[in-house]
């Protein structure tokens, strides 16, 4: 049906007003404006939220690496940072642990743990300690000085945690610092995710030793490594909780390992299997 020309003479004239009205242009584009900007703006601190840890670790990232470090930001239930009020920090800190060793598993490891006095209080990094903080470079300088004989200590694996990327400001270590420090220190190492039960029962009944990343349970509220130190004949698990010597001496139903092991971990993880 045509449109009578005074419509369409009507319909001119709002056009040509609402296009040199100034004041009506702006009630238009004010609100248009303000929604560009509302998301440009979410964009820039999505993409700040994604970029810093690259910013800070260059190229130090691979597979699924990502994937965790944007979980770990987000989630805060999931650093390693210890509790101050934790009975772990409440018995252990201040304590020594020299000379401690232990041999009822397949291999032995010397003790380290991170509130130990010798180092509890030394920085980890910009923004922690080794005693809040550090149960990472405490499990690798366990697993190092059980394979290679010499004696690495928290504060060395901190300080190579630090210079090669892996700490992870506030939250403990990025994952990576596990496989990609016993690779630095020349032995070998294999990721196990969850479905990998049967192949870490048979490396720790073999002598080789297995680190875990543990979520909220028995070991942690938060997260926390702890060495997988050998299995015992009933099968059972013997582990190294850098945070408690008493959990170290006891032994783990292996489903309450599995159960408690943290998924979404990266870097091949959550367990890394580890051998000379």
């Amino acid at each position: 049906m045509a449109i009578p020309p005074a419509a369409t003479k009507a319909l001119a004239k709002v056009a040509i007003k609402i296009t040199t009205d100034e004041q009506a242009r702006n009630k238009i584009l004010i609100p248009i404006l303000a929604l560009i900007i509302g998301l440009l703006l979410l964009f820039a601190m999505i993409l700040h939220i994604l970029t810093i840890p690259f910013a800070l670790l260059g190229s130090m990232f691979f597979g699924n690496e990502l994937d965790w470090v944007n979980t770990v930001r987000a989630d805060t239930d999931f650093t390693q940072l210890l509790n101050r009020n934790s009975s772990d920090w409440q018995t252990g800190y201040g304590q020594t642990y020299e000379g401690i060793v232990f041999s009822d598993g397949q291999t032995q490891v010397p003790y380290y743990n991170q509130l130990d006095s010798r180092w509890a209080d030394l920085p980890y990094g910009e923004t922690g300690t080794i005693g809040l903080e550090g149960c990472g470079p405490t499990a690798m300088a366990m697993v190092l000085s059980a394979f290679t004989g010499e004696a690495h200590d928290p504060v060395e694996l901190a300080a190579w945690s630090v210079a090669n990327g892996h700490r992870c400001e506030g939250n403990g270590s990025y994952h990576s610092l596990i496989p990609e420090s016993a690779r630095a220190y020349g032995l070998a190492v294999e990721g196990a995710g969850l479905d990998g039960a049967q192949a870490v029962s048979d490396a720790l009944a073999g002598g080789k030793l297995v680190v875990a990343i543990m979520s909220e349970g028995h070991f942690t509220t938060s997260g926390h490594f702890i060495v997988l130190r050998g299995v015992t004949a009933e099968g059972n698990v013997l582990v190294a909780d850098p945070a408690s010597k008493s959990r170290s001496e006891r032994e783990w139903d292996f489903r309450i390992i599995l159960s408690e092991a943290r998924r979404g971990a990266g870097a091949g993880g959550p367990f890394w299997i580890i051998s000379p």
